[in-house]
């Protein structure tokens, strides 16, 4: 169900999924994707029995962009929705791009987060320097050219290119969703409307999300990952090796969190998924 909360002159769109009854998550989506989850995601999270809201980040699919924001931002905005919800404590989590987002609330509202679980999170870049090779970000994700481009150049011709790629994938008979290496295909995103429309709201209108997610991401977040005191569990799948070498960096920065392997990619499978929503209602 969309929902949409005034936070100042801007909106902040969000979707909720689960039993209201459940215990409060808020979820942080990749970098890029937006509130509309797939049905498989939906079914998932209901049969978790927990509440979930997924709000847009500024410049995605309705919400209003907030140039400059840090990866810190998204605290007052979690602050601002959960007041609005009338949650007073809450988990956290992230996928991918998300993952830093969840960290941030982990740091930064210390008293009213519970639990944060991420996964396939990456970590802050290395973006000094001349731009990194191909073999340099093999070797060490955080030397990753995206991130060293939104610092030192201009990222929206190479994302739009891959946003038309991605959607002509689609309209020639491709999937939603890519599969994980040695499983089928999905059925053809272009026989379902409801697919249409959540791809092109990630690839067609939320390019100044994604753009603005880069951006943050390449300056300083905004918080000490050793200000997080609350459990953190670090997930990532057995074919990630990118996730893989982040949650590295990760563990070793934040205090007492713990690494979390599924078999599986970079986004958990269900039952990898049930795992990490039933973690983060563990008392």
């Amino acid at each position: 169900m969309d929902r949409m909360l005034r936070i100042g002159d801007r909106v902040l769109m969000y979707a909720g999924y689960g039993s209201e009854r459940g215990a409060p998550v808020m979820s942080f989506g990749g970098t890029p994707s937006t509130r509309w989850k797939r049905p498989e995601v939906v079914a998932t999270i209901e049969e978790s029995g927990v509440w979930m809201v997924m709000p847009d980040r500024p410049g995605y699919a309705g919400s209003t962009r907030q140039p400059g924001r840090t990866v810190a931002s998204v605290a007052a905005d979690a602050s601002a929705l959960a007041d609005s919800l009338g949650w007073e404590r809450f988990a956290v989590t992230g996928g991918s791009g998300g993952g830093p987002h969840a960290l941030a609330c982990a740091a930064l509202l210390r008293d009213r987060v519970t639990r944060c679980a991420v996964a396939g999170s990456n970590s802050p870049p290395l973006v000094d320097g001349p731009e990194p090779t191909e073999e340099e970000e093999q070797e060490d994700p955080r030397r990753n050219r995206t991130s060293w481009r939104a610092l030192h150049g201009d990222l929206r011709p190479a994302l739009e290119e891959s946003a038309r790629s991605i959607m002509a994938a689609v309209e020639a008979g491709g999937p939603e969703f890519p599969p994980d290496p040695g499983s089928p295909p999905g059925p053809p995103a272009r026989a379902d409307p409801e697919a249409v429309a959540r791809l092109a709201a990630t690839f067609v209108t939320s390019h100044d999300g994604w753009i603005d997610d880069h951006i943050a991401f390449a300056h300083p977040w905004g918080f000490d990952f050793a200000d997080i005191t609350v459990p953190v569990s670090l997930w990532y799948g057995s074919s990630d090796e990118r996730a893989a070498k982040y949650a590295d960096h990760l563990a070793a920065a934040i205090p007492h969190a713990e690494r979390r392997y599924y078999i599986g990619g970079h986004v958990p499978p269900a039952n990898a998924y049930r795992e990490l929503l039933r973690w983060l209602t563990l008392s």
